[in-house]
Protein backbone atom coordinates (compact mmCIF):
# COMPACT_ATOMS: atom_id res chain seq x y z
CA UNK A 1 0.00 0.00 0.00
CA UNK A 2 1.35 3.76 -0.46
CA UNK A 3 2.87 5.34 2.41
CA UNK A 4 0.56 8.36 2.09
CA UNK A 5 -3.25 8.35 -0.07
CA UNK A 6 -3.47 11.18 -2.13
CA UNK A 7 -5.75 13.91 -0.34
CA UNK A 8 -6.98 16.92 -0.73
CA UNK A 9 -6.78 19.32 2.23
CA UNK A 10 -8.93 22.23 3.11
CA UNK A 11 -7.29 24.79 6.14
CA UNK A 12 -7.23 27.68 4.77
CA UNK A 13 -9.28 31.22 5.00
CA UNK A 14 -9.03 31.80 0.72
CA UNK A 15 -10.50 27.75 0.70
CA UNK A 16 -13.53 28.14 2.45
CA UNK A 17 -14.37 31.81 0.51
CA UNK A 18 -15.94 30.32 -2.01
CA UNK A 19 -18.80 28.54 -0.03
CA UNK A 20 -22.05 29.31 1.80
CA UNK A 21 -22.23 30.58 5.27
CA UNK A 22 -25.13 30.82 7.56
CA UNK A 23 -24.90 31.91 11.08
CA UNK A 24 -21.25 30.61 10.38
CA UNK A 25 -18.06 32.77 10.32
CA UNK A 26 -14.68 32.57 8.99
CA UNK A 27 -12.03 31.87 12.17
CA UNK A 28 -8.65 32.06 11.79
CA UNK A 29 -8.08 29.50 8.78
CA UNK A 30 -11.01 27.66 9.85
CA UNK A 31 -14.91 27.94 9.99
CA UNK A 32 -16.88 29.06 14.04
CA UNK A 33 -20.27 29.20 15.03
CA UNK A 34 -20.59 32.02 17.53
CA UNK A 35 -22.73 30.60 20.35
CA UNK A 36 -23.22 33.80 21.76
CA UNK A 37 -25.17 35.29 18.25
CA UNK A 38 -26.68 31.78 17.58
CA UNK A 39 -27.14 27.99 18.55
CA UNK A 40 -26.92 26.81 15.10
CA UNK A 41 -25.59 27.43 12.16
CA UNK A 42 -24.50 26.08 8.27
CA UNK A 43 -21.42 26.13 5.52
CA UNK A 44 -21.90 24.95 2.11
CA UNK A 45 -18.65 23.80 0.43
CA UNK A 46 -18.25 24.66 -3.15
CA UNK A 47 -18.26 21.69 -5.78
CA UNK A 48 -14.87 19.93 -5.60
CA UNK A 49 -14.08 18.69 -8.82
CA UNK A 50 -12.74 14.86 -9.06
CA UNK A 51 -12.18 15.38 -13.07
CA UNK A 52 -13.92 11.31 -13.47
CA UNK A 53 -17.40 10.68 -14.14
CA UNK A 54 -18.89 8.62 -11.67
CA UNK A 55 -15.96 8.73 -9.01
CA UNK A 56 -15.96 6.51 -6.25
CA UNK A 57 -15.42 9.19 -3.17
CA UNK A 58 -13.36 7.37 -0.13
CA UNK A 59 -13.10 8.72 3.17
CA UNK A 60 -13.62 12.24 4.56
CA UNK A 61 -11.93 13.47 7.82
CA UNK A 62 -13.07 17.16 9.64
CA UNK A 63 -10.85 18.24 12.03
CA UNK A 64 -12.99 20.30 14.76
CA UNK A 65 -12.67 21.31 18.26
CA UNK A 66 -16.31 20.37 19.78
CA UNK A 67 -16.13 21.49 23.04
CA UNK A 68 -19.24 19.63 25.73
CA UNK A 69 -22.68 21.19 24.73
CA UNK A 70 -21.83 21.30 20.86
CA UNK A 71 -22.08 19.30 17.62
CA UNK A 72 -21.54 18.70 13.93
CA UNK A 73 -23.57 17.25 10.98
CA UNK A 74 -21.91 16.16 7.76
CA UNK A 75 -23.74 16.26 5.09
CA UNK A 76 -22.61 15.27 1.07
CA UNK A 77 -24.04 14.83 -2.01
CA UNK A 78 -22.55 14.04 -5.43
CA UNK A 79 -23.25 14.21 -8.90
CA UNK A 80 -21.42 14.05 -12.48
CA UNK A 81 -23.97 17.11 -13.39
CA UNK A 82 -23.47 20.74 -11.48
CA UNK A 83 -27.23 20.93 -11.75
CA UNK A 84 -29.93 19.98 -9.39
CA UNK A 85 -33.55 20.17 -10.10
CA UNK A 86 -34.55 23.49 -12.03
CA UNK A 87 -30.84 24.69 -11.07
CA UNK A 88 -28.15 24.98 -13.95
CA UNK A 89 -25.37 25.75 -11.53
CA UNK A 90 -25.60 24.26 -7.89
CA UNK A 91 -23.10 26.25 -6.41
CA UNK A 92 -24.62 29.59 -8.10
CA UNK A 93 -28.01 29.00 -6.94
CA UNK A 94 -26.49 27.59 -3.22
CA UNK A 95 -24.67 31.05 -3.21
CA UNK A 96 -28.16 33.21 -4.00
CA UNK A 97 -30.24 31.54 -1.38
CA UNK A 98 -31.47 34.58 1.12
CA UNK A 99 -32.79 34.06 4.57
CA UNK A 100 -32.01 30.65 6.24
CA UNK A 101 -30.99 28.30 3.60
CA UNK A 102 -31.05 25.32 6.07
CA UNK A 103 -34.34 23.55 4.81
CA UNK A 104 -33.16 24.47 1.19
CA UNK A 105 -29.76 22.50 1.73
CA UNK A 106 -31.37 19.40 3.32
CA UNK A 107 -33.38 18.78 0.61
CA UNK A 108 -30.40 19.05 -1.60
CA UNK A 109 -27.85 17.06 0.48
CA UNK A 110 -30.84 14.57 2.25
CA UNK A 111 -30.19 13.03 5.19
CA UNK A 112 -26.74 13.61 7.34
CA UNK A 113 -23.78 11.69 5.90
CA UNK A 114 -22.30 11.54 9.31
CA UNK A 115 -22.39 12.84 13.51
CA UNK A 116 -18.92 12.80 13.71
CA UNK A 117 -15.73 13.70 12.36
CA UNK A 118 -14.33 10.78 10.14
CA UNK A 119 -16.96 9.16 7.45
CA UNK A 120 -16.85 7.23 4.35
CA UNK A 121 -18.73 8.92 1.23
CA UNK A 122 -21.01 6.91 -0.02
CA UNK A 123 -22.49 9.08 -2.94
CA UNK A 124 -20.83 8.54 -6.34
CA UNK A 125 -19.99 11.11 -8.65
CA UNK A 126 -18.09 13.87 -10.60
CA UNK A 127 -18.76 16.39 -8.36
CA UNK A 128 -19.01 16.64 -4.70
CA UNK A 129 -20.59 18.65 -2.25
CA UNK A 130 -20.14 18.89 1.26
CA UNK A 131 -22.28 21.08 4.14
CA UNK A 132 -21.26 21.25 7.82
CA UNK A 133 -23.91 21.97 10.29
CA UNK A 134 -22.78 22.93 13.84
CA UNK A 135 -25.11 23.22 16.87
CA UNK A 136 -24.03 24.88 20.24
CA UNK A 137 -26.35 24.90 23.22
CA UNK A 138 -23.80 25.98 25.93
CA UNK A 139 -21.48 28.32 27.11
CA UNK A 140 -18.03 27.29 24.23
CA UNK A 141 -17.90 27.66 20.05
CA UNK A 142 -17.30 24.77 18.00
CA UNK A 143 -14.75 25.72 15.37
CA UNK A 144 -13.65 23.65 12.26
CA UNK A 145 -10.01 23.77 11.57
CA UNK A 146 -9.52 21.39 8.43
CA UNK A 147 -11.52 19.37 6.15
CA UNK A 148 -9.47 15.90 4.58
CA UNK A 149 -10.41 14.10 1.57
CA UNK A 150 -9.20 10.88 0.44
CA UNK A 151 -8.86 10.92 -3.40
CA UNK A 152 -7.47 7.80 -4.27
CA UNK A 153 -4.48 5.31 -2.91
CA UNK A 154 -4.37 1.86 -2.53
CA UNK A 155 -7.63 -0.10 -0.53
CA UNK A 156 -8.11 -3.22 0.82
CA UNK A 157 -10.62 -4.30 -1.11
CA UNK A 158 -8.10 -3.87 -4.26
CA UNK A 159 -6.42 -7.38 -3.03
CA UNK A 160 -9.18 -9.48 -3.34
CA UNK A 161 -10.63 -11.22 -5.48
CA UNK A 162 -12.76 -9.10 -8.50
CA UNK A 163 -16.01 -10.98 -7.47
CA UNK A 164 -15.63 -8.89 -4.15
CA UNK A 165 -14.64 -5.77 -5.20
CA UNK A 166 -18.12 -5.32 -6.71
CA UNK A 167 -19.77 -5.27 -3.55
CA UNK A 168 -20.08 -2.49 -1.70
CA UNK A 169 -20.49 -3.60 2.15
CA UNK A 170 -17.16 -5.99 1.72
CA UNK A 171 -15.79 -1.48 0.32
CA UNK A 172 -17.72 -0.17 3.10
CA UNK A 173 -16.83 -2.54 6.02
CA UNK A 174 -12.87 -2.88 5.14
CA UNK A 175 -12.94 0.92 4.36
CA UNK A 176 -12.73 0.69 8.60
CA UNK A 177 -9.48 -1.32 9.05
CA UNK A 178 -8.19 0.80 5.56
CA UNK A 179 -8.54 3.96 7.82
CA UNK A 180 -6.83 2.73 10.78
CA UNK A 181 -4.42 1.10 8.87
CA UNK A 182 -3.65 4.76 6.89
CA UNK A 183 -4.07 6.46 9.95
CA UNK A 184 -1.13 4.61 11.67
CA UNK A 185 1.02 5.39 8.69
CA UNK A 186 0.39 8.79 8.43
CA UNK A 187 1.42 9.30 12.15
CA UNK A 188 4.45 6.68 11.38
CA UNK A 189 5.36 9.10 8.54
CA UNK A 190 4.68 12.57 9.95
CA UNK A 191 6.85 10.84 13.23
CA UNK A 192 9.82 12.66 12.11
CA UNK A 193 7.88 16.01 12.37
CA UNK A 194 6.76 15.67 16.06
CA UNK A 195 10.50 15.56 16.97
CA UNK A 196 10.77 18.85 15.18
CA UNK A 197 10.55 21.32 18.01
CA UNK A 198 9.22 23.75 15.59
CA UNK A 199 6.27 21.95 14.67
CA UNK A 200 5.84 20.23 18.03
CA UNK A 201 3.92 21.67 20.79
CA UNK A 202 2.45 20.41 24.54
CA UNK A 203 3.94 18.06 26.13
CA UNK A 204 6.22 16.96 23.61
CA UNK A 205 7.73 20.06 23.00
CA UNK A 206 8.47 20.69 26.57
CA UNK A 207 10.12 16.96 26.96
CA UNK A 208 12.45 18.35 23.70
CA UNK A 209 13.07 21.11 25.75
CA UNK A 210 14.04 19.12 28.32
CA UNK A 211 16.95 17.21 26.33
CA UNK A 212 18.69 21.00 25.58
CA UNK A 213 18.25 21.82 29.84
CA UNK A 214 15.73 24.34 29.10
CA UNK A 215 12.85 24.36 31.65
CA UNK A 216 10.37 26.80 32.66
CA UNK A 217 6.57 28.21 32.06
CA UNK A 218 7.40 30.09 28.94
CA UNK A 219 4.87 30.31 26.43
CA UNK A 220 5.48 27.68 23.66
CA UNK A 221 6.54 30.33 21.42
CA UNK A 222 9.32 31.60 24.07
CA UNK A 223 10.11 27.72 25.00
CA UNK A 224 11.05 27.62 21.23
CA UNK A 225 13.26 30.51 20.87
CA UNK A 226 15.03 29.53 23.94
CA UNK A 227 15.09 25.62 22.57
CA UNK A 228 16.41 27.52 18.96
CA UNK A 229 19.22 29.63 21.23
CA UNK A 230 20.35 26.75 23.62
CA UNK A 231 23.61 26.22 22.54
CA UNK A 232 24.90 29.58 22.29
CA UNK A 233 23.11 30.37 25.72
CA UNK A 234 24.94 27.66 27.38
CA UNK A 235 28.04 28.59 27.03
CA UNK A 236 27.60 32.01 27.79
CA UNK A 237 25.11 31.27 30.55
CA UNK A 238 27.98 31.82 33.39
CA UNK A 239 29.79 34.83 32.16
CA UNK A 240 27.74 38.81 32.62
CA UNK A 241 25.48 38.62 29.65
CA UNK A 242 24.53 35.16 30.41
CA UNK A 243 23.45 36.14 34.13
CA UNK A 244 21.90 39.41 32.43
CA UNK A 245 20.25 37.25 30.50
CA UNK A 246 18.82 34.78 33.27
CA UNK A 247 17.57 37.50 35.30
CA UNK A 248 15.98 38.98 32.26
CA UNK A 249 14.39 36.33 31.68
CA UNK A 250 13.31 35.29 35.34
CA UNK A 251 12.08 38.71 36.06
CA UNK A 252 11.27 40.32 32.28
CA UNK A 253 12.98 43.44 33.21
CA UNK A 254 16.32 44.40 32.21
CA UNK A 255 18.86 44.44 35.05
CA UNK A 256 22.01 46.56 36.07
CA UNK A 257 24.97 44.50 36.85
CA UNK A 258 27.80 45.41 38.92
CA UNK A 259 31.00 43.45 39.58
CA UNK A 260 33.07 43.84 42.45
CA UNK A 261 36.37 45.02 40.81
CA UNK A 262 34.12 48.17 39.44
CA UNK A 263 33.43 49.40 42.58
CA UNK A 264 36.16 47.78 45.13
CA UNK A 265 36.54 49.97 48.28
CA UNK A 266 40.44 49.14 47.38
CA UNK A 267 40.51 50.73 44.16
CA UNK A 268 43.02 53.78 43.55
CA UNK A 269 40.68 55.97 42.36
CA UNK A 270 37.63 55.53 44.96
CA UNK A 271 36.48 58.72 45.85
CA UNK A 272 34.58 57.07 49.01
CA UNK A 273 36.27 54.07 50.58
CA UNK A 274 34.12 53.78 53.74
CA UNK A 275 30.51 54.09 52.10
CA UNK A 276 31.58 51.78 49.07
CA UNK A 277 32.90 49.30 52.09
CA UNK A 278 29.63 49.38 53.57
CA UNK A 279 27.65 49.56 50.25
CA UNK A 280 29.60 46.72 48.43
CA UNK A 281 31.47 45.01 51.10
CA UNK A 282 34.66 43.39 50.03
CA UNK A 283 33.91 39.87 49.04
CA UNK A 284 35.30 39.60 45.63
CA UNK A 285 33.48 36.88 44.87
CA UNK A 286 30.00 38.87 44.83
CA UNK A 287 28.23 40.81 42.39
CA UNK A 288 25.17 42.73 43.08
CA UNK A 289 21.86 42.79 40.39
CA UNK A 290 20.01 46.36 40.76
CA UNK A 291 16.29 45.98 40.01
CA UNK A 292 13.04 48.47 39.89
CA UNK A 293 11.31 48.11 43.52
CA UNK A 294 8.48 46.89 41.88
CA UNK A 295 9.88 43.92 39.84
CA UNK A 296 7.84 41.46 42.65
CA UNK A 297 4.48 41.46 43.64
CA UNK A 298 5.40 39.54 47.08
CA UNK A 299 8.52 38.19 49.13
CA UNK A 300 7.09 34.82 47.54
CA UNK A 301 7.82 35.46 44.19
CA UNK A 302 10.97 37.32 45.40
CA UNK A 303 12.58 34.33 47.34
CA UNK A 304 11.71 32.06 44.18
CA UNK A 305 13.46 34.57 41.94
CA UNK A 306 16.51 34.11 44.27
CA UNK A 307 16.33 30.18 44.78
CA UNK A 308 16.46 30.27 40.58
CA UNK A 309 19.44 32.36 40.65
CA UNK A 310 21.43 30.28 42.34
CA UNK A 311 21.51 27.39 39.82
CA UNK A 312 22.31 30.45 37.13
CA UNK A 313 25.48 31.92 38.52
CA UNK A 314 29.01 30.57 38.86
CA UNK A 315 30.38 28.36 41.61
CA UNK A 316 31.80 30.38 44.22
CA UNK A 317 30.30 33.35 43.43
CA UNK A 318 27.37 34.72 45.28
CA UNK A 319 24.80 36.76 44.08
CA UNK A 320 22.84 40.01 46.42
CA UNK A 321 20.08 41.87 44.45
CA UNK A 322 19.27 45.50 45.52
CA UNK A 323 15.87 46.81 45.12
CA UNK A 324 15.99 50.26 43.52
CA UNK A 325 13.44 52.73 45.17
CA UNK A 326 12.31 56.00 42.82
CA UNK A 327 13.51 58.26 45.13
CA UNK A 328 17.31 59.79 46.11
CA UNK A 329 18.93 58.19 49.49
CA UNK A 330 21.92 59.70 50.24
CA UNK A 331 24.43 57.24 51.31
CA UNK A 332 22.63 54.29 49.73
CA UNK A 333 22.14 52.62 46.58
CA UNK A 334 20.74 55.77 44.35
CA UNK A 335 22.35 56.32 40.99
CA UNK A 336 21.92 59.02 38.50
CA UNK A 337 19.25 58.28 35.79
CA UNK A 338 18.23 55.09 36.85
CA UNK A 339 16.42 56.04 39.88
CA UNK A 340 17.13 59.65 40.73
CA UNK A 341 14.49 62.03 41.30
CA UNK A 342 14.61 65.52 41.87
CA UNK A 343 11.49 67.59 42.58
CA UNK A 344 10.17 71.07 43.85
CA UNK A 345 8.59 70.64 47.21
CA UNK A 346 6.19 72.57 48.77
CA UNK A 347 6.65 73.14 52.66
CA UNK A 348 3.97 72.09 54.71
CA UNK A 349 3.18 72.32 58.36
CA UNK A 350 3.12 68.63 59.71
CA UNK A 351 1.64 67.70 63.10
CA UNK A 352 4.60 66.12 64.75
CA UNK A 353 3.02 62.89 65.54
CA UNK A 354 2.59 62.43 61.59
CA UNK A 355 5.57 60.94 59.97
CA UNK A 356 5.71 60.77 55.93
CA UNK A 357 7.50 58.20 54.53
CA UNK A 358 10.44 58.86 52.47
CA UNK A 359 9.24 58.46 49.20
CA UNK A 360 6.54 60.66 49.47
CA UNK A 361 6.23 63.51 47.56
CA UNK A 362 3.45 66.83 48.98
CA UNK A 363 2.95 69.15 46.46
CA UNK A 364 5.04 70.26 43.03
CA UNK A 365 6.53 68.40 39.97
CA UNK A 366 9.04 65.49 40.38
CA UNK A 367 11.01 64.87 37.14
CA UNK A 368 12.79 61.31 36.66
Amino acid sequence: MEPIQAQMVFCCAEQWMGGRCWQIEPWGDGLRLDCGRATTGVYCMEAVDSGENGFCWSRAVVEADLPPDTALRVYAYASDSRSWGEWSDLDEAIRGLEGDPLPVLREVFGPPAAESGDFFIRPQGRYLWLMFELAATGSASPVIRALRLWMRGDHMVDYLPAIYQEEDFTRRFLSIFNSMYADMERAIDGLPGQMDYEHTSGALLRYLASWVCVEGGDSEEALRARIRTALPDYESRYTVEGVRRSVRRLTGREPILIEHFQVSPNRPDCGDPELYRRLYGEDPYRFFVLLPEDTFSSQREREAFQRDMEELIPAGMSMQMVQLKSCIQLDWHTYLGVNSRVGGYVPAAIDEQVTIHYDTTIGGASHE
